[in-house]
């Protein structure tokens, strides 16, 4: 498939009130500030995003993280809760983009230099899901990049998700059908970000307590970050 060039990028936070293993985690706070502002404010700091989005469930009990979100200053998209993957279609429906940068919510030390680093490498390497928000196949700490797709990826797994991981997890189906799609990754390009052992996400309490232990700033390059909790 011939990749279109990235006449819009938009990026879209994908969170949601409710979690099993760490209830109201979007809310709860990090260092001074909720998790969803860590998300919300480092994403928006990247060069080469066009459009900021917050996709986020429909359902009453999530009026409370969309009320938050509301005074970051970035736009709020409301959809189904338990089809992920419907919720993050929709959502670049209503924005628009020739490319889709998806950041998870989970990511609190999300970076926008790897956000823009990743988009770069998409500019010179076209294909249909690139990535740098997990260790597979390069160096990058989990949690400090994003994954990308051209819209016309995005619509086609809509298409053809059925299963309910599939829709759960929205990537997952590229991820499970690799003969059908062209995927590329990266190394960071500073060496001192190549940390693939660390952990940056937030699933548990733990997790949690983890990065509320050292001392971090809201805007703190991917560099310090890793710095910052290498040994944590």
């Amino acid at each position: 498939m011939k990749t279109p060039p990235l006449e819009r990028v938009t990026a879209i936070i994908q969170a949601r009130i409710g979690s099993t293993r760490l209830p109201g985690k979007m809310l709860i706070p990090l260092h001074g500030r909720p998790i969803i502002e860590w998300v919300v404010r480092r994403v928006a700091r990247s060069g080469r995003l066009d459009a900021v989005v917050v996709a986020l469930p429909d359902t009453p009990a999530n009026d409370p993280l969309a009320e938050a979100v509301a005074g970051l200053d970035v736009r709020v998209f409301r959809g189904p809760e338990g089809d992920v993957l419907r919720r993050l279609h929709l959502a670049a429906l209503d924005v628009g983009g020739s490319h889709i940068v998806r950041a998870c919510a989970d990511n609190p030390l999300i970076s926008w230099e790897e956000i823009d680093h990743l988009i770069d490498f998409f500019r010179r390497w076209p294909c249909d899901y690139a990535y740098n928000h997990i260790p597979r196949n390069n160096r990058y700490p989990d949690g400090l990049g994003a994954e990308m797709v051209p819209w016309a990826i995005l619509d086609r797994i809509e298409r053809l998700a059925v299963q309910p991981n599939h829709r759960e997890h929205c990537f997952s189906y590229i991820h499970d059908h690799p003969d059908q799609f062209s995927i590329r990754t990266f190394d960071p390009p500073n060496e001192r970000v190549a940390c693939p052992d660390l952990r940056l996400d937030v699933d548990t309490r733990e997790d949690l307590d983890r990065l509320s232990a050292r001392t971090c700033d809201l805007y703190a390059s991917s560099a310090d970050v890793v710095r910052i909790f290498r040994s944590a």
